[in-house]
């Protein structure tokens, strides 16, 4: 057989490294990440450029805290914006709404669960950029959001946390 059919493990770990990691965000997540861009590309980097040649005229900049402060922000903007404008570009954007086959969880999904004791929770299944635990969106990357794919109403699964096992039920899926 020839080394094309099949490829060793040396090959397929290379061809992993060259290839970039694909990451889902819901349409809001990048709604939100493209508002951000936005507003730093066109309102905060265009001030503090402003700000920094304000400080620059006022003469010896070694001294000059205030273009030190502002070259630093300038810097800190920049890398934000390479850093959204990557993701951005590289993501796969999933719309939860779109979403088929209804009865199991996936991402984008909204899931009602059910500890041992009776407590409700709800969670949005998202990307690892758009995690915010007390808005209710948690990573599908986490020990919870992994545990929960592709379970079903009824479903019950053991989590493992921090602070002990716990065991949660499926009480609802909807996708929005």
């Amino acid at each position: 057989m020839s080394q094309d059919a099949h490829p060793d493990m040396d090959d397929i770990e290379d061809d992993e490294e060259k290839a970039p990691f694909r990451r889902y965000l819901t349409r809001a997540g990048a709604e939100r990440m493209h508002r951000e861009l936005v507003h730093l590309l066109n309102e905060e980097r265009p001030k503090v450029t402003a700000e920094v040649s304000a400080a620059a005229a006022q003469g010896d900049r070694s001294e000059n805290a205030e273009y030190i402060y502002g070259k630093k922000r300038l810097r800190e903007i920049d890398r934000r914006l390479r850093f959204l404008q990557k993701r951005l570009d590289t993501a796969t954007i999933v719309t939860p709404a779109e979403q088929t086959e209804r009865e199991r969880i996936y991402f984008g999904a909204t899931v009602t669960l059910e500890d041992e004791d009776g407590a409700r929770t709800t969670y949005q299944i998202v990307g690892s950029d758009e995690i915010d635990a007390a808005g209710g969106r948690i990573s599908v990357e986490s020990p919870i959001g992994r545990a929960l794919l592709r379970k079903a109403v009824g479903d019950s699964v053991e989590v493992r946390r921090p602070r002990g096992e716990i065991e949660l039920t499926v009480v609802d899926i909807r996708y929005e």
